[in-house]
Order: structure tokens, then C-alpha cells, then sequence
């Protein structure tokens, strides 16, 4: 469930708070597959699972990208902020992939508000989502997110 504000300003009053966790999510060989389409990366340990078998992980895994780009899935998942006009993504810092996701894994994001302030026109919030594996050690993906939004 998410985390919701009433409105942008609520933001501002939120720095440390953990917004909580997003659902689960299956990551299947067809979303390698079209992630790799859409990209041009067709590289064997992603898309070649005969090859793959015999390779570093033992079976395919998520591009990096990949799991960077659920970031957007997530965070709407986690975070709501109500009476908005819009709200953008602005970018992103300090991302790292500190383990691969072996196709066929589960992973969520879950998230913590680590700045906010108020921008021309709004509010700019910097979440750092940890994107982890279902019984994995290590998160697949920390990003810190920079979105904006405006009453």
C-alpha cells in the first residue's frame, strides 16, 4: 500500500520516513527478451538461455537497465502525492547493481524519502529505492530517484 500526501508541500516534512514496499514482481524471460528488443542489447546472458546455462549465473538474468527502469513500476506503487497538477521524473543519482537477477526471480522496490525542498513551482523529492530479490542477499538495484511535483 502506498505511502500517500495530500499534497507536494507534505513532502517537505517527510525526509527519513520509509515509504514502505512495492508488490512482487516475476521477471520472466519474455520481459528480458523485449528489454533487450527494445534496447538492442542482445547480449548471450540475457537472451540465450542454452549458453547462459553454461555461464557465470547458471541461467539468464535482467539487464542492469532493466531493473533500473522498474524503478518506474515501483515508486508510483510506493508513494502517492494527491491534489497535483503533474509529476515528472526529473532523474536519478548513485545507481548500482549489486547483484544480478537470474531470470525467473521476484523482486520489489521498496523506498525512503532522503531529501525534499521546494523548487520553483514545487516540490523536488529524492526517494532511494533498493530494488531487492526474493531470498537474495544483496539488493538487485539502490537508485536514488529525483521526481517533482507541482500543485
Amino acid at each position: 500500500m502506498a505511502t500517500v500526501f495530500d499534497n507536494p508541500a507534505e513532502l517537505l516534512n517527510a525526509v527519513g520516513n520509509h515509504l514502505g514496499y512495492s508488490d512482487w514482481l516475476e521477471i520472466d524471460q519474455d520481459r528480458i527478451n523485449q528489454f533487450a528488443d527494445a534496447t538492442g542489447d542482445h547480449q548471450w546472458i540475457h537472451v540465450d538461455p542454452e549458453k547462459a546455462a553454461e555461464g557465470p549465473f547458471g541461467k539468464t538474468i535482467a539487464h542492469g537497465y532493466l531493473t533500473l527502469s522498474l524503478a518506474n513500476l515501483f515508486l508510483p506503487q510506493i508513494m502517492t502525492v494527491r491534489n497535483t497538477s503533474m509529476g515528472v521524473n526529473y532523474g536519478c543519482e548513485k545507481v548500482r547493481f549489486p547483484a544480478a537477477v537470474p531470470v525467473g526471480s521476484r523482486i520489489r522496490g521498496g523506498g525512503e524519502v532522503i531529501s525534499a525542498e521546494e523548487v520553483k513551482g514545487g516540490v523536488q523529492v529524492v526517494v532511494r529505492m533498493t530494488i531487492e530479490i526474493e531470498g537474495g542477499e544483496r539488493p538487485a538495484c539502490i537508485i536514488d530517484t529525483i521526481s517533482r511535483f507541482f500543485p
